[in-house]
């Protein structure tokens, strides 16, 4: 099982944390899978990987207590329940037209109008290309 749990490092009485994605049965301080963030508990400061978060946790991640309590106050689960626009892609369904009425040229007509038209670097206008040369 995956754990989002802390993990320690820093001086003596100087204390500081890594939030890590780790197998729950690894040793404290044993290689992570995948560092997400970080915690200072003397100056309370916090750094977090919010995207990376977001998917190990829809991946099956359970935090620990402590790591909860610091994900809840930087708002990560109101981010979890929210739809994440990235991956969402609509898939637009094609329209049959009926085109056995309208002759060819009409056809041919509306296609051109409706693919977008594209700007190279050749259809610039002459006072950009004047400016260019001046320069």
């Amino acid at each position: 099982m995956i754990k989002l749990r802390l993990k320690r490092y820093g001086k003596k009485r100087e204390v500081s944390y890594r939030i890590v994605a780790m197998n729950s049965r690894d040793r404290r301080d044993g290689r992570p899978i995948e560092e997400l963030g970080f915690y200072n508990p003397r100056t309370d400061e916090t750094r977090l990987n919010l995207p990376a978060i977001v998917k190990r946790l829809q991946q099956g991640a359970q935090p620990t207590d402590t790591v909860r309590n610091i994900l809840t106050k930087a708002q990560v689960f109101e981010q979890l329940k929210k739809p994440i626009a990235t991956t969402e892609t609509k898939v637009e369904t094609p329209v049959e037209t009926k085109v056995e009425d309208k002759t060819e040229t009409e056809v041919e007509a509306k296609v051109e109008a409706e693919t977008p038209i594209e700007t190279t670097a050749d259809t610039q206008t002459e006072e950009t290309k004047i400016e260019t040369k001046d320069a």
